[in-house]
């Protein structure tokens, strides 16, 4: 892919949230898509028969979890004025869906690695919404599943070991789960798979990414 055309690279950070949780991956970037174009940002299009915005996701959010550390490359064609930033992420905003709000948008570098290979980690909060989940029951549930030398799970027909993947489990203050993952392409644990193997299903609970952590921060 040639890298002659760019001229700025645009760092992303945007939460979903409403009705937009039960949107998948490739339908948000379509959406996303859509949301620049109608900005009228100057992106970068691939090459070859079917050319589309050169755009790149940090790691796609399960179905049915809301976020407010989504992150999203964007390369534009032309530079263009981060300040104001309240400015920019109002354009961004009005041409976006409910439940998809721009929160953040910094500029990185054009030559940086790609950003899926940076996310190292994630960190979640899971809130009891079922009237007989209660939050001691919750940390009941996180302490066992501590307690457990391996966590068998099957992720499209592959078997892993979710055991070593779970960085952190604590309840705060509020009786709300904070669970920090390993997530990327290196070890990926999803919070659907963690509620799952705390014998939970996703309606029992709100699942909340709050935060990505990435390898150069």
């Amino acid at each position: 892919m040639s890298q002659t055309l760019t001229q700025q690279r645009l760092r992303i950070r945007f939460a979903k949230q409403g009705a937009l949780r039960y949107v998948g991956h490739l339908d948000l970037a379509t959406t996303w898509e859509r949301i620049l174009r109608r900005a009228a940002l100057p992106l970068e299009y691939t090459r070859g028969f079917n050319p589309r915005p050169r755009l790149q996701f940090a790691a796609a959010l399960p179905v049915g979890l809301t976020s407010e550390a989504e992150l999203l490359d964007a390369w534009l064609t032309e530079r263009i004025a981060l300040e104001p930033a309240s400015a920019l992420i109002e354009r961004l905003n009005v041409t976006s869906p409910a439940g998809l709000r721009t929160l953040q948008v910094t500029e990185v570098s054009i030559k940086a690695p790609a950003l899926p290979p940076q996310v190292i980690g994630a960190e979640y909060a899971i809130t009891p919404s079922d009237p007989d989940l209660s939050a001691d029951d919750l940390w009941a549930r996180a302490q066992a599943l501590l307690a457990q030398a391996h966590i068998e799970r099957a992720l499209r027909g592959k078997p892993y070991d979710l055991r070593p993947l779970i960085q952190e489990l604590r309840l705060d203050g509020d009786g709300v789960l904070i669970a920090r993952l390993s997530t990327g392409e290196r070890a990926n644990a999803r919070a659907d798979e963690l509620i799952a193997a705390l014998d939970l299903a996703l309606h029992q609970v709100r699942a909340h990414r709050r935060q990505l952590f990435l390898s150069d921060e």
